[in-house]
């Protein structure tokens, strides 16, 4: 089956707020980039239905899906709410789909697994919400759909399951909901020192997670070290029957909430090398807060999952949805111009640093007792 590419039109019209770090376009942007490289086949695309309360109830609380409902409905939410759910609170605010948006994002991880129930590849650009907690919002994540695709795959059957996070963030909700289940492992490489705080190498779930804590100003070469040095041996140690990555491009070097220095070479590395590890492969979103760098990055990811080379300048149709963008921080006053005409970054190599060949170290450390743990 070719891989399959979800997404909606929800996240054209849907923003957090207009100084919200998600107030810019992403999946909408990324969405149309793909198209207009003619990279989306006839009956590769599939629209992301929202997912009913009785769906998200599989991990998320009743009562808390009823209060984002409720939230959504009255535009406002009562301090009780607030207080209980940290909806309107901590960077997650009431905006006008502030439960469609997530449920839609849950719905298409959701489906992503139903479709790779028999093998295949997915793309779903607008999940990624992996801080997301049962009863409360965090991290600007209202529902975890990762965890919700993840409960799918088990539902299957599934026993060997890899979950690899390459966020700047630590994905901590989708590390917490797995913790007491050994048929899920995570791994985590995240900006050490950033919110949320947690996500340290020594922090590994009761055995089923690994943490890679990276320090600013990681770079290209480094990821390749991770990846080749840790991340590659754990998958192939776990032998796994499904991978899921959430692909964050809050890592490359332009973005204003993270402070590491990768080039989107790395995403497209990444998925590369996890393409052919199992038989079925779900590629999420995440983070990422400079609207020109996340499209360029998330259309990259799709092109290597569906078999394109990277054009070494973009078509005109694509020029022109990069050149439609516009952005309120400092980057967007005079965007670079391959910015609007390229979209693969130069390269950003550097000198592997000693702390990072420790932590790529680290995560391999009791390997056999983690694979023995899944068989």
């Amino acid at each position: 089956m070719p891989p399959i590419l979800i997404g909606s039109e929800i996240y054209r019209r849907s923003t957090y707020g207009p100084k919200h770090p998600l107030a810019i376009p992403r999946v909408s942007t990324m969405l149309d980039l793909v198209q207009a490289l003619g990279w989306v086949a006839p009956g590769q695309y599939r629209e992301s239905p929202v997912a009913t309360p009785e769906a998200l109830a599989r991990f998320h609380h009743p009562d808390y899906v009823a209060a984002l409902m409720r939230a959504e409905a009255a535009q406002a939410v009562s301090p009780e709410d607030r207080e209980r759910y940290r909806i309107g609170a901590d960077g997650n605010p009431v905006f006008r789909e502030v439960f469609r948006r997530p449920a839609t994002g849950a719905g298409g991880t959701m489906l992503a697994a139903a479709l790779t129930a028999a093998g295949g590849v997915v793309h779903v650009p607008g999940g990624g919400t992996h801080h997301g907690r049962p009863d409360r919002a965090s991290g600007f994540c209202y529902l975890n759909d990762a965890v919700l695709g993840l409960l799918a795959w088990r539902a299957q059957g599934l026993t060997r399951i890899l979950y690899l996070d390459i966020d700047a963030h630590h994905g901590d909700g989708v590390q917490d909901a797995f913790h007491d289940d050994p048929c899920v492992f995570t791994v985590s490489i995240h900006e050490e020192g950033r919110w949320p705080f947690t996500g340290g190498a020594e922090d590994r779930a009761g055995g089923h997670a690994r943490n890679i804590p990276v320090p600013a100003g990681f770079n290209d070469s480094e990821m390749a070290w991770v990846l080749h040095e840790a991340v590659l041996p754990l998958a192939r140690s776990l032998r796994p029957e499904a991978i899921m990555l959430q692909c964050g491009a809050d890592g490359v070097e332009e973005d204003p909430l993270a402070r590491l220095s990768l080039s989107n070479n790395s995403h497209r590395m990444v998925v590369a090398a996890l393409m052919g590890l199992a038989p079925r492969l779900i590629v999420l979103g995440g983070g990422g807060y400079n609207p020109w760098t996340v499209a360029r990055c998330w259309a990259g990811v799709w092109g290597t999952l569906a078999g394109h080379a990277v054009p070494e300048r973009l078509p005109p149709p694509a020029e022109a949805v990069l050149r439609a963008l516009t952005f309120h921080r400092a980057a967007g006053r005079s965007p670079p111009e391959h910015w609007f005409t390229t979209l693969a970054d130069p390269p950003r190599p550097g000198v592997v640093r000693a702390v990072v060949r420790r932590v790529a170290a680290r995560a391999l450390e009791d390997l056999p007792a983690a694979g023995a743990a899944m068989a």
